[in-house]
């Protein structure tokens, strides 16, 4: 596998790969998106889950439902201490079938005890991406909607894989909302 560059980013996007797209690197009084060198940094939308701790006895990826969290739409989430919430991003991924993701928070969260959980984005998935973001401190931490959040690189196989997820007609395919743990049954 190879990390693939700026240019073949800017290529695939023109023919779909990511909508909306921003084909430079905005960072000035705002947390960086857009493309970078080897990768494309992702915002988050104005729509958030927050979690409820007191509506679950455990957090269980198998018993999770809606009323574990309150919806919230607004330009800045508050994230309770030592908690969590659910996001999307803005950009809508189309992703190759000789290409897989990994993404990692933007280090501007991480400093500030603000930590971002994405899966990879296997071959042929598509979607808004639900995005995972856990406070760690014991005080309140603030996300700004339509700014960075996570860093998408993108790998190109040597071999186009035999199955894509397209193909396991997987659970999270084409999901335009934030979307909960789900197991299927």
């Amino acid at each position: 596998m190879g990390v693939m560059s700026d240019g073949w980013i800017i290529k695939q996007a023109k023919k779909g790969m990511i909508a909306p797209f921003e084909s430079s690197q905005v960072g000035k009084g705002v947390i960086s998106f857009g493309v970078g060198s080897y990768g494309y940094d992702m915002r988050i939308a104005d729509e958030f889950k927050i979690f409820k701790p007191e509506s679950v006895q455990f957090a269980d990826p198998k018993d999770f439902n809606e009323s574990h969290f309150t919806e919230f739409k607004g330009p800045v989430c508050v994230i309770p201490p030592n908690s969590y919430v659910l996001a999307r991003s803005m950009e809508y991924f189309k992703i190759p079938r000789d290409i897989l993701t990994i993404t990692y928070g933007k280090s501007t969260y991480a400093r500030s005890g603000v930590l971002v959980n994405v899966t990879p984005f296997e071959p042929e998935w598509e979607g808004y991406v639900t995005i995972s973001i856990a406070n760690l401190t014991t005080k309140p931490a603030k996300l700004y909607a339509n700014e960075g959040i996570a860093q998408v690189i993108f790998l190109k196989a040597e071999q186009i894989c035999k199955t894509s997820y397209a193909d396991k007609k997987g659970k999270y395919q084409a999901q335009k909302n934030i979307t909960i743990a789900k197991i299927n049954k």
